[in-house]
């Protein structure tokens, strides 16, 4: 796991180097016949990615987008009237079931079919009209950390070309670098406060959301620690009534339109005796983790970098193998 995010920066520079044409494509096919609105099909780690693309394409693109559950299709043998729309699917090995039946389902019903998926011969690549390699090359570790990251630029990449004034082709080619210098961003002191916790809560908003979905199963997959994840606004709605000093708290948080409730939250969690740990700015009493100044549609990229180093130590420090949790496979088939 260590040595496989600690390469995520080669992934995006290939997708850079060998992407653009495919980009370009999708990008001409969606100005060519605007899509009424789009669906993303993932699971998993991939599941989270796809929520960033949509707060991508409803924020930057203004295309109504949400997440179709697979068993729509593959269960209950369905699927939502999508003619012009768009489906992106998001997986890494492109091979389960239940994600091939959907996308073929909602191909049936009009709909233009992207699929981002790190092997680019597997089964998904070949359905769709659209295939995007993710370039992440093998991951061996069950917990999947580069091919997320990978997945979570594909998705920048596609809204550049869509609308390169939202998201200029500079932020892109600075991203590289960018994920090499997040992983060395020392992040020690949230490993330190975790080694002996029992659950937490992972918060983020617009943009960050989907880091905190991510770091959530991440805690679970490789710590054996229960982790969940809310928006800084869906947590007031009854999950609050749990912080207390025995409840930690982990922050992803961004400069933009958000901050301001998530710095709330933050404040609030501290006066509730919480151990707060924030990612970026942090209020009187939480602990701040080192970020790398960027544009904050980019960094929930930067911050699971950083973030994926220090649960890999945090898992060694529980006694856990972050490589091979107990129950898990790597490729793993649904219906």
């Amino acid at each position: 796991m260590w040595a496989e995010a600690a390469s995520a920066s080669d992934a995006v520079r290939r997708q850079l180097n060998e992407n653009g044409d495919v980009m370009a494509a999708i990008a001409s096919s969606i100005a060519a016949t605007p899509p009424s609105a789009c669906v993303t099909i993932a699971r998993g780690s991939s599941d989270h990615a796809a929520s960033f693309l949509k707060f991508l394409l409803e924020t930057q693109a203004g295309i109504l987008t949400a997440s179709l559950p697979p068993s729509v299709a593959s269960i209950y043998s369905t699927a939502p009237r999508l003619r012009d729309g768009l489906c992106v699917a998001i997986s890494q090995s492109g091979r389960s079931t239940d994600l091939l039946t959907a996308v073929e389902a909602v191909a049936a019903q009009g709909a233009r079919t992207v699929a981002m998926v790190n092997d680019a011969d597997s089964p998904l690549a070949a359905l769709a009209q659209f295939a995007v390699p993710l370039h992440a090359g093998t991951e061996r570790s069950v917990a999947a950390t580069k091919s997320y990251i990978a997945s979570l630029f594909a998705c920048l990449h596609l809204v550049s070309e869509l609308i390169p004034g939202r998201v200029p082709a500079s932020w892109l080619h600075d991203l590289g670098d960018q994920l090499d210098m997040a992983w060395q961003c020392d992040w020690s002191a949230l490993t330190d406060g975790l080694v002996d916790a029992r659950g937490l809560y992972v918060i983020g908003r617009g943009p960050g959301y989907a880091a905190a979905a991510e770091a959530a199963l991440k805690f679970k997959e490789t710590c054996a620690l229960h982790a969940e994840a809310y928006s800084a606004a869906e947590v007031r709605h009854g999950p609050m009534a749990l912080l207390d000093p025995e409840m930690p708290v982990l922050i992803f948080r961004q400069e933009d339109e958000a901050a301001g409730s998530i710095d709330e939250l933050a404040a609030f969690a501290v006066e509730q005796g919480c151990r707060v740990f924030v990612a970026g700015s942090a209020p009187a009493g939480a602990i701040r983790l080192d970020t790398i100044n960027a544009p904050s549609i980019v960094q929930p990229l930067l911050q699971i970098q950083s973030f994926y180093k220090a649960v890999n130590a945090l898992a060694l420090r529980r006694g856990r193998d972050p490589d091979r949790p107990p129950l898990l496979r790597k490729v793993t088939v649904t219906v």
